[in-house]
């Protein structure tokens, strides 16, 4: 009988909770890993306007980005390489806080923070290409 998300043991016998059954072949890892990463662009939104946490609703929009950033995190590794995932995810949180703080923010565009944003995203680029999935 196929596993209808209620859990599995695993060999030493301890009770292991699964997704239901299907759903890890719905969701590729790396549509997660770069959902998780959008997410972790949205905290950081978030965590700007929450004033130190003290601001309700943003507070709140920051805790539920985070979750979600998590989530889809661990979703991800489940399938990719620890190193690779990780070096993405925060690559993704890292070039998207860049440029939402150059658009929203009017951050500096000087040539050498645009270069450096190149070579973050060549870096995940090349992780990807260079992944076994």
């Amino acid at each position: 009988m196929p596993d209808q998300g209620k859990g599995t043991k695993d060999i030493q016998g301890r009770y292991q909770r699964s997704l239901p059954a299907g759903f890890e072949k719905t969701v590729s890892p790396w549509l997660a890993l770069l959902a998780a990463g959008l997410f972790e662009i949205a905290w950081a939104f978030g965590l700007k306007y929450s004033d130190g946490l003290t601001r309700f609703w943003p507070t709140a929009a920051t805790l539920i980005a985070l979750l979600a950033s998590f989530a889809l995190m661990a979703l991800a590794l489940r399938s990719l390489p620890f190193g690779t995932a990780y070096a993405v995810w925060t690559g993704i949180g890292a070039a998207g806080s860049i440029i939402v703080g150059m658009v929203v923010f009017s951050e500096p565009t000087d040539p050498i923070r645009l270069l450096c944003l190149v070579l973050i995203v060549a870096g995940m680029v090349g992780l990807k290409l260079n992944s076994p999935i």
